[in-house]
């Protein structure tokens, strides 16, 4: 038992101290990343600091250039002008924000200034030397004579022959530009080539070369400074270089490292957190295993006995499953057989007409063919070539008939596809057409222009349109205007077949789609209300719709809604 517990606590100990060297590694890595992070950032601060401190003195550079070629002040250092030269330089001042501009000879005496002209001469100095070899001279100092820090710029003033015969001095005031971005974050300080501050956002700073450092250490190639600079400066910085050529400083930046410190610190933390979670998490799982194994014998045994039970479920709804399969199949085969049925009732119905349809053109013919014989005994071959092609246009006409009847008495089974609706109404009409005239039926129908396809099957959309076509013709029965008319409507995905009588209307238009719903008097007619039911479930098949309403103006009106088909929509 001792053993055992001895074994535990090595266990524990052993796992704290694996967390603790990974909360050490966490934060020693986190701290090496936001370091990296704060100098990406850092660098770019200073950089615009740079930029913006070299842009605001690049001005005054450009300035003492421009001003040296004005041709007010040349004449000026030979001789009088009237005080044009004084003049210039104060307005220029003044429009600039320089803190002074000078007008110095050759021998570096001042001969007019925008401000008061001293005795002092700039003889011996690096900037006027500078600019009396033909350049531009630059340098910073803390003047005296105006009481701060500035900047000069020194450009020589050229004579006509060529030779320097004198210089144009820009001061520009330091803590001017400085007094923007004075307090901003980080600590930015520009030092001199002895290592003393001339410009910062720190004004502490300003003027030392001893910024109280302590000590200096490289970590993942950044150099930490640490610090006793007072309240406003880091103990422990980030210490970034930049070097500034142009005007003779360097940029340097110190960044608070508190930040990464911390984050490192809260990343290992939260790495220590999830390790000893996870622990406990295990350690909890170990505890309970032994639960849970006694808990999943029982329950083994109770889904053992639960497996049974519904093996013997699972037999009987197999068993539901292939009779309710029968049934469909049964009911699918009886929908077929139903439809047609239809069809073949449609038949019966207009195989009077039909026959008169076949009757009178095989009577046609045979008149024509004696015509023909005679006209070949009387040597008149023109006149029997041209019956022999009545003989041919009937014949055509008796093969287009049957074909029709033929392909609407077959059963089709085919998937949907792309029908021309006009050629559809258009058989249908062929086929109708001898029972609309015993109706003595007027047919308003006039196909569009170019073809109109939809998704369906051929025969089954013929026998909606030959039901609603017959239905039509049948309640215009004892009417005195008897007319059918049939239009398409085409807009957007879906085609509209609208068919409209002149009948005396629709008694109950909610009820018209059932099966076995009939209007027609008793002996009337073979129907059983089956047509408009079969015509229901031929256009929902298609994924269309069928409507019927009364008209405004009288009689029914039956709108066969359908889908655009694909190659029409592409075109």
């Amino acid at each position: 038992m001792d053993g055992s517990r001895i074994r535990r606590a090595l266990r524990v100990l052993g796992f704290l101290a694996l967390v603790t060297a990974l909360a050490l590694a966490v934060q020693h890595w986190g701290y090496r990343a936001a370091l990296t992070d704060m100098s990406r950032r850092g660098a770019a601060d200073l950089a615009l600091a740079s930029d913006r401190l070299t842009g605001e003195l690049q001005r005054y550079r450009q300035l003492s250039v421009l001003t040296a070629r004005h041709p007010y002040l040349a004449p000026r250092l030979t001789g009088p002008d009237a005080g044009r030269a004084e003049a210039l330089l104060r307005q220029t001042a003044d429009m600039t924000g320089a803190l002074d501009i000078v007008l110095l000879d050759t021998e570096g005496r001042e001969i007019a200034a925008a401000g008061r002209v001293t005795r002092r001469r700039d003889a011996g100095t690096p900037w006027f030397e500078r600019a009396m070899d033909g350049a531009l001279g630059v340098a910073h100092l803390s003047s005296r004579r105006y009481g701060r820090r500035v900047f000069f710029f020194a450009a020589p003033i050229f004579s006509p022959d060529g030779p320097v015969i004198g210089a144009v001095l820009v001061i520009t005031d330091v803590e001017a530009i400085e007094a923007s971005w004075r307090g901003d974050r980080p600590a930015l300080f520009f030092t001199d080539d002895a290592d003393r501050v001339f410009v910062s956002n720190r004004s502490e700073l300003v003027g030392r070369s001893d910024l109280g450092l302590v000590s200096r250490h490289h970590t993942a190639g950044h150099e930490i400074w640490r610090m006793r600079a007072g309240p406003y400066l880091p103990e422990r910085g980030l210490h970034l270089t930049q070097p500034l050529p142009v005007i003779g400083l360097r940029g340097e930046a110190l960044l608070d490292t508190a930040p990464a410190r911390r984050i490192a610190l809260l990343q290992a933390a939260a790495a220590a957190a999830l390790c000893l979670a996870f622990g406990a998490l295990l350690f909890l799982a170990t505890v309970r295993r032994r639960t849970l194994a006694r808990a999943n014998a029982r329950l083994e045994e109770r889904v053992a006995r639960r497996t049974v039970a519904l093996q013997a479920v699972n037999a009987n709804l197999q068993r539901e499953v292939a009779e309710r399969a029968a049934a469909e199949a049964r009911l699918r085969r009886a929908q077929a057989d139903l439809v047609q049925a239809g069809k073949l009732s449609a038949l019966g119905q207009m195989s009077a007409g039909i026959s008169h349809e076949l009757n009178q053109p095989l009577m046609a013919i045979r008149s024509f063919a004696e015509n023909a014989e005679t006209f070949l005994a009387r040597g008149n071959p023109e006149a029997a070539g041209r019956n022999l092609g009545r003989i041919s246009e009937l014949a055509r006409r008796m093969g287009r008939i049957i074909r029709n009847l033929r392909a609407f008495a077959r059963q089709e089974s085919e998937a949907m596809v792309d029908v021309d609706l006009i050629a559809v109404v258009e058989a249908a009409l062929e086929m109708a057409g001898a029972r609309a005239r015993q109706a003595e039926v007027e047919i308003l129908w006039t196909p569009p222009a170019a073809p109109v396809l939809v998704r369906g099957g051929e025969v089954r959309l013929q026998q909606v349109v030959l039901n609603l076509v017959g239905n039509a013709i049948d309640a215009m029965e004892g009417r005195e205007a008897k007319r059918l008319a049939i239009d398409i409507a085409q807009g957007g995905d879906r085609v509209r077949l609208i068919v409209r009588d002149s009948g005396p209307g629709i008694s109950a238009p909610d009820r018209i789609f059932d099966p076995f719903y009939t209007t027609k008097e008793v002996g009337a007619s073979e129907g059983m209300g089956l047509g408009l039911s079969i015509s229901y479930g031929l256009v929902q098949s298609f994924g269309g719709a069928i409507r019927g309403r009364n008209h405004e103006d009288g009689g029914a009106e039956f709108t066969v809604e359908l889908d655009r088909a694909r190659a029409s929509e592409a075109a």
